[in-house]
């Protein structure tokens, strides 16, 4: 199986991402990323706010144990207040899915995000228009 080398996403999810940390600011956010692999793509096509989640000052964490399963969760996003965009160890311990998204203060625009595989490899971040 060939590794996963970019990610899709719309400008509306990306908005409703970048939305989403901005009122959670300063603490962090988490939702998980729905959609679909095909070949070396993942494409998102949908955001699902995650049950039980605790949204943090440092962390956001989801008993993902009480999760239905669901095999079209692709990965997760959550945000750095601090505006770093790298992952930390305990960001890729904790991943889930295929591919992991940052996003960063000021929580702007697409240069505030980054996408990681498992490794904590950056992927290419491709955003369309629809």
């Amino acid at each position: 199986m060939k590794a996963t080398s970019s990610v899709a996403i719309s400008e509306e999810l990306l908005q409703v991402i970048l939305s989403s940390a901005r009122r959670l600011y300063p603490r962090e956010m988490i939702l998980l990323l729905r959609g679909k692999k095909t070949e070396r793509l993942v494409k998102v096509s949908e955001l699902v706010v995650p049950p039980l989640a605790t949204y943090g000052h440092g962390f956001a964490s989801v008993p993902f144990h009480t999760l239905p399963l669901d095999f079209s969760i692709v990965g997760t996003v959550h945000s750095h207040p601090s505006g770093n965009l790298l992952p930390s160890i305990a960001d890729l311990n904790h991943s889930f899915g295929l591919v992991l998204m940052l996003v960063g203060f000021p929580y702007t625009d697409v240069q505030c995000a980054a996408v990681f595989n498992r490794d904590g490899d950056r992927l290419q971040l491709h955003v369309t228009e629809t």
